[in-house]
């Protein structure tokens, strides 16, 4: 492996026109999601309690499995296909609906275990409402991978966008009416419909009857390695949240799931469109390693830069950020999520790993990765329980720490994608977002008096610290100008269309 990226040729004009303006529909749809995610966060949390939110994330934390199961990796898998012939996608969308009425048939039929898992039981009725979201995703999942392999990406966000401000919604007016945690369950409920209605629109396709001549079994084999890494991945990000509620209650539970959701919201909004955007182009790129490289190593640091640079400021200014936005009641979240925002860094810097497993076609490895280092996220968490809810925090931290290296060695050894110029690209973004950061805090901390006079100044210094990390270091402005030049791209690719 090479220390040295290298040379960045473009992808053909015509996937690279479709690349950069998919990106640009999908970016901007995904900034009014994550305005609407986070208008919804600001306003239920004012709404509503830790308890509340402690109920919720207690059946989450368990059903979520269900979720991932649903899908099976069959997305993923019908969007790197090379060929998929309409009888195949008739296929995948009825394998993917059935599973989706498996699991709520089981969801609602275990809704009594959970409840008596953490001695709610307040459970059991939510546990079996929230059922009917897997058999309504499942149906979802083959419309929404066919837009995206289409790269329709603008029809993709609508879809996203429209669910999300319908159940969004429909939360507000059932807290409003004083419907406590169940205006979370009619959130979840809204959404899941809005999003399968426009998104079947939008596809504006309808499945057939199975064809038992498609034969959709290279699919069920790309999934199934796909879901078991996946369902690894979210056993780490959940058992913390499992421990906390059985352990210690709802409340305790609310509060870390709220810091939690703060750093999954940008995480996922921006992560989850790149990949969307990123995955095709890629997938059709992995036979020319010089392009694939340099596309992987744009995006890379389009993402990591983005996220280093939201998270490292938000753990600087946690304190007021919370109280301001969400109340009082929430400020024993503050260092919950100053850990886990600084675990969010690491997370950054190590997904486009996951872009390389993805495209080209790596599912085994994928699977063998996750497996090493998931069980190594998952042993940090519990470690860190000794400590209470913010030695969780802190073990989450720890263990995304450690995977950014060994998720990039990893892919390394078994690929020929440039693994040591991608660390290298994470290693400029976490430095100087961290010094960055770091100058942040001690001015909000040296000003002191009011939080807003603190986050005011404290922003001024993140401001001031990244024009100085700029002049003061080439190759970080370099990063910055690349970025700066992707947009020209986007411009470029939109006035073509």
């Amino acid at each position: 492996m090479s220390g040295q990226a290298p040379p960045l040729p473009l992808p053909p004009p015509r996937l690279g026109a479709r690349a950069a303006g998919g990106a640009a529909v999908t970016m901007a749809g995904q900034g009014v999601r994550m305005l609407v995610q986070f208008g919804g966060i600001v306003l239920l949390a004012r709404l509503l309690t830790p308890h509340d939110y402690g109920l919720m994330a207690m059946v989450t934390a368990i059903v979520g499995v269900a979720e991932i199961l649903r899908d099976f990796g069959l997305s993923s898998a019908a969007i790197q296909a090379r060929q998929l012939s309409r009888a195949q996608r008739d296929n995948l969308f009825w394998i993917n609906t059935l599973i989706g009425l498996a699991l709520a048939a089981a969801v609602f039929g275990g809704a009594q275990v959970i409840a008596d898992l953490y001695r709610e039981p307040a459970l059991v009725a939510i546990s079996q409402a929230l059922a009917a979201t897997f058999l309504l995703n499942g149906m979802a999942t083959q419309y929404r991978a066919h837009l995206s392999r289409d790269l329709r990406f603008g029809q993709l966000a609508l879809g996203d966008v429209g669910g999300q401000v319908a159940g969004l919604l429909a939360a507000v007016a059932a807290a409003l009416a004083g419907a406590g945690f169940w205006a979370l369950v009619v959130q979840q409920l809204v959404q899941a419909a809005a999003t399968l209605a426009l998104a079947m629109l939008c596809a504006r396709w309808l499945p057939r009857g199975y064809h038992r001549d498609a034969a959709v079994g290279q699919f069920l084999g790309f999934g199934g390695s796909l879901v078991l890494a996946q369902l690894l991945g979210y056993a780490s990000r959940n058992v913390g949240q499992v421990l906390i509620g059985v352990r210690i209650g709802a409340e305790p539970l609310g509060l870390y799931n709220r810091a939690f959701q703060l750093l999954m919201m940008p995480l996922n909004q921006v992560s989850a469109p790149a990949t969307t955007v990123a995955l095709p182009v890629l997938s059709q790129l992995r036979d020319e390693p010089a392009r694939f490289s340099a596309f992987l190593l744009r995006g890379q640091t389009v993402l990591v830069h983005a996220m280093a640079a939201l998270f490292a400021y938000a753990c600087a200014q946690a304190l007021p950020l919370i109280v301001l936005l969400l109340g009082e009641q929430w400020r024993p979240a503050v260092p919950l999520f100053q850990w886990l925002a600084l675990g969010g860094v690491f997370q950054a810097a190590a997904y486009a790993t996951y872009w390389v497993f993805l495209a080209k076609g790596l599912m085994r490895a994928q699977l063998a990765y996750a497996l090493v280092g998931r069980s190594l996220l998952v042993a940090c968490v519990m470690a860190g329980a000794a400590w209470g809810v913010e030695g969780v925090a802190a073990g989450y931290a720890l263990g995304l720490l450690l995977l950014w290296p060994l998720s990039l060695a990893w892919i390394g050894r078994i690929s020929d994608a440039p693994a040591l110029a991608m660390f290298n690209n994470g290693a400029r973004a976490v430095i100087g977002y961290g010094l960055c950061a770091w100058l942040s805090a001690e001015v909000s901390a040296w000003i002191g008096g009011p939080l807003e006079w603190r986050l005011l100044a404290g922003t001024a210094a993140m401001a001031a610290g990244f024009a100085l990390v700029c002049l003061l270091w080439p190759a970080f402005r370099r990063d910055v100008a690349a970025i700066v030049h992707i947009r020209h791209l986007l411009a470029e690719a939109r006035s073509q269309r």
